[in-house]
């Protein structure tokens, strides 16, 4: 199997089979993560792309009902080449009925709706998609190189073509201070869309990144962990669409899980005891374990 960085998938994708077809990623300048900053951007040969799909068909693994594709956006790759790729995994792995992958909002931009549709026929769906955010102030900051405006026109065709997809809150990186506000910008933006599940992690420094060069200038002061939980519950509590909600992050203290609207109490109610938590400090080195995303 080719793969230019370590695998990296979201905890639910855990029990998929693993597929590279890009390296790196497209953007490559967000502020706080230098994830596939091993490796420069480039899509697969499709021929080395169907030698690893042979060599899944032929691994212990398989049978396995869903692919989750590796680099940072696979999703920026032509409508032609994922139809191939598409092509191959039915071709030589018929058990697989879906195939998702990270994904950054712009990758939609280069896919009609029709194009999308014919992408959802062929089991494209739930791609997790990094929005992060629905602030502009944020977007720019963290260098995100779209507006929140475009996340609203970006995923809506997704919905107009039927694609499920998830959507991605990242607490914590307005930094101390600016949690309420950008919880309430993001749920805006989210209420105006259809995903399957909003998904929610947590904004961990690392030093490799820009933005903890930031922190040493004294230009970004981290978020407390109080702050941090007000800021998720007040992003949970302006949710006003159905959806699936799950904060179970390695950068989350505690799971917070359910369907909304059914569960919203429920999961305010968690948030209240572990706010409680944070003000009684049993929180303050929680952080400083995280050692990995």
């Amino acid at each position: 199997m080719h793969f230019s960085s370590d695998i990296n998938r979201p905890p639910y994708e855990a029990g998929d089979a693993f597929l590279q077809i890009t390296s790196g990623c497209s953007h490559g300048r967000c502020a706080f993560c230098t994830f596939y900053r091993d490796a420069p951007f480039c899509i697969s040969p499709i021929e080395t792309v169907e030698e690893d799909i042979k060599e899944l068909a032929e691994g212990w693994y398989y049978p396995f009902d869903r692919i989750y594709l590796q680099g940072a956006d696979p999703f920026i790759a032509p409508f032609d080449y994922l139809m191939k790729v598409a092509e191959l995994i039915h071709e030589y792995l018929p058990n697989v009925k879906t195939i998702g992958g990270y994904a950054r909002v712009d990758n939609v931009r280069n896919k009609s709706v029709e194009q999308l549709r014919a992408l959802t026929d062929e089991g494209y769906s739930n791609f997790y998609f990094g929005n992060e955010t629905g602030d502009d102030y944020l977007l720019e900051r963290m260098d995100k190189g779209y507006k929140a405006e475009d996340v609203v026109s970006y995923m809506s065709k997704l919905d107009e073509a039927g694609m499920p997809y998830i959507l991605n809150f990242l607490g914590g990186l307005g930094g101390h201070g600016y949690g309420l506000s950008h919880a309430r910008e993001s749920a805006k933006i989210i209420n105006r869309l259809h995903p399957t599940m909003v998904y929610a992690s947590e904004l961990t420094l690392f030093p490799d990144t820009p933005l903890s060069q930031d922190v040493k200038k004294g230009k970004f002061v981290d978020a407390t962990e109080e702050e941090r939980l007000l800021e998720m519950k007040e992003f949970i509590e302006r949710l006003t669409i159905p959806t699936i909600f799950k904060a179970e992050h390695v950068t989350i203290p505690v799971p917070i899980r359910g369907r909304l609207p059914e569960d919203k109490e429920k999961m305010l109610d968690l948030l209240d005891h572990l706010i409680e938590m944070a003000r009684m400090g049993r929180l303050d080195h929680f952080r400083e374990k995280v050692s990995g995303l």
